[in-house]
C-alpha cells in the first residue's frame, strides 16, 4: 500500500476510501502530448478518470484516444487563442457533463534574452501563452468546479522566485501564475488551487535549455543545466507528475493558495 492510501485508509476508513478510489472523476489537462503532461495523462487514465487533453501537437493525444478507450477527448490548439479555454471546458461538459480537476501544465520558456535585447511584443506572447491562457481557461472552469467542488493545479516553476538572467518573461509569468492560485484560494471557497513546482525534470523544455538558448544564458546557469543532464539528476516526468495527478483528485482545503514543492513535506502523502 502506497503512503498516499494508508494515510486515507487512517484518515477517513477503508469503505471510504474505497468510494473514493473507485469514482471516476473528469479532468482537463494542457501540455499532455509530453513530459509531465502525458506521465500525468497515463497515471490519471490507467485509473479509470476521464480526460480532456489539450496541446498543440495532435497526434500524441489520439494515441492517448486509442490507448484509453472512451475515456478522452482531444482538443489540439494553440494556447496562446485564449478562446481555447471555454471550448475546453465545454467540451468536457458535452462529453462527460461535469469537470472535476483542472491542471494548466503548458508554457513556454521563450523569449530567453536580457530585458534589454527583448521587445515588449516577446514577452507579451510569453505571458499570453504562459499566463492568460491559465486566466482564461481557469476562468471558464470556475461554473463546473464550484458545482463539483473541484481543484486546479497549476505547474509552476523554481523560476517564479528566483530570477534567472534572460528568464525574465517565464519566471514573472510563473510568479504571476502563484498569485492566481492565491487568488482563487481567496475568492473561491468551493475550489481548492495550488500551484507546484515540479523540480529539474528531463523534458524536451531541458534539451531547448541544453541545445538552443545555452549561448544566450550565462555561462554558469548554462554550466549547471548542462551538469544536471550529465550527471543523470533530471528528474523522470513521472516523479512529480504522479503527485500532481494525485492532487488533483484529492488535494486538501489547507493546501489552497500554496506554491509547494513536489517532493515538500507539506505533499508527503501525495509521494510515491
Amino acid at each position: 500500500m502506497s503512503t498516499l492510501d494508508a494515510a486515507w485508509k487512517h484518515t477517513f476508513g477503508s469503505k471510504f476510501h474505497s468510494a473514493i478510489m473507485a469514482t471516476s472523476r473528469v479532468v482537463l489537462l494542457t501540455g499532455a502530448s509530453r513530459g509531465v503532461g502525458l506521465a500525468i495523462a497515463h497515471f490519471l487514465l490507467s485509473r479509470s478518470h476521464k480526460l480532456v487533453v489539450v496541446a498543440r501537437t495532435e497526434q500524441p493525444l489520439r494515441e492517448l484516444e486509442k490507448q484509453y478507450k472512451d475515456q478522452v477527448a482531444v482538443l489540439a490548439g494553440d494556447l496562446s487563442d485564449l478562446s481555447l479555454g471555454a471550448a475546453a471546458v465545454n467540451l468536457a461538459q458535452e462529453r462527460w457533463q461535469r469537470l472535476d480537476g483542472l491542471i494548466i501544465n503548458h508554457g513556454v520558456l521563450d523569449p530567453v534574452k536580457r530585458l534589454a535585447d527583448c521587445s515588449t511584443e516577446e514577452w507579451r506572447a510569453a505571458y499570453d501563452i504562459n499566463f492568460f491562457s491559465a486566466v482564461a481557461m481557469t476562468k471558464a472552469a470556475l461554473q463546473p468546479l464550484r458545482e463539483s467542488h473541484g481543484r486546479i493545479i497549476f505547474t509552476s516553476s523554481g523560476a517564479a522566485s528566483n530570477a534567472y538572467p534572460t528568464w525574465g518573461a517565464y519566471g514573472s509569468a510563473k510568479a504571476a501564475m502563484n498569485h492566481l492560485a492565491m487568488t482563487i484560494a481567496n475568492e473561491e471557497k468551493d475550489i481548492i488551487a495550488i500551484a507546484v513546482r515540479p523540480g529539474t525534470v528531463d523534458t524536451e523544455m531541458q534539451r531547448d535549455i541544453r541545445e538552443k538558448h545555452s549561448t544566450a544564458m550565462d555561462a554558469s546557469d548554462a554550466k549547471k543545466f548542462a551538469e544536471l543532464k550529465s550527471s543523470g539528476s533530471l528528474l523522470k516526468p513521472e516523479q512529480p507528475g504522479h503527485v500532481m495527478a494525485r492532487l488533483v483528485l484529492d488535494a486538501p482545503k489547507e493546501l489552497s493558495g500554496k506554491f509547494v514543492q513536489w517532493n515538500g513535506e507539506e505533499l508527503k502523502a501525495f509521494q510515491e
